[in-house]
């Protein structure tokens, strides 16, 4: 990856649908640049996905989660990416593991997520944060 690949991930980080044209006329490249670097760093995994983000007036929370020791955090934390309100699932280092970034209608949602979260044999702990207020970076 060099710099003009980050160039363009910038600009997709903002607004996913920004046309190539526009893109490659900020970066100052041709639109068949900016498509061929995509589609690699796609097929690179260097994109995971493209994706919305809402203001919906819906309560995120961010719900922090320890596991036990002996747990693999890369197969609790796919188990966690397929339920439906969560946005994001981070394996984070400190005192959690894992970090669930989610989107539900209402508080009761999240304290729905927080005990299918503690249901589950390999959760020690967690401990939830709602966010008041998000501003793209």
């Amino acid at each position: 990856m060099d710099e003009l690949d980050r160039e363009i991930l910038n600009i997709l980080r903002r607004d996913a649908r920004t046309p190539y044209t526009e893109i490659a006329e900020e970066v100052g490249t041709s639109e068949g640049t900016v498509r061929n670097r995509v589609e690699r760093m796609t097929e690179d995994d260097v994109i995971e996905r493209f994706t919305v983000a809402t203001r919906t007036g819906n309560v995120k929370a961010m719900i922090e989660i320890g596991v036990a020791m002996d747990v693999e955090t890369t197969q609790i934390s796919e188990r966690m990416a397929d339920w439906t309100e969560v946005d994001f699932v981070w394996q984070v280092s400190g005192e959690e593991d894992v970090v669930l970034v989610v989107d539900c209608a209402d508080t009761q949602g999240v304290n729905d997520l927080i005990t299918q979260a503690r249901e589950m044999e390999e959760v020690v702990s967690t401990k939830t944060r709602l966010i008041l207020d998000e501003r793209l970076g």
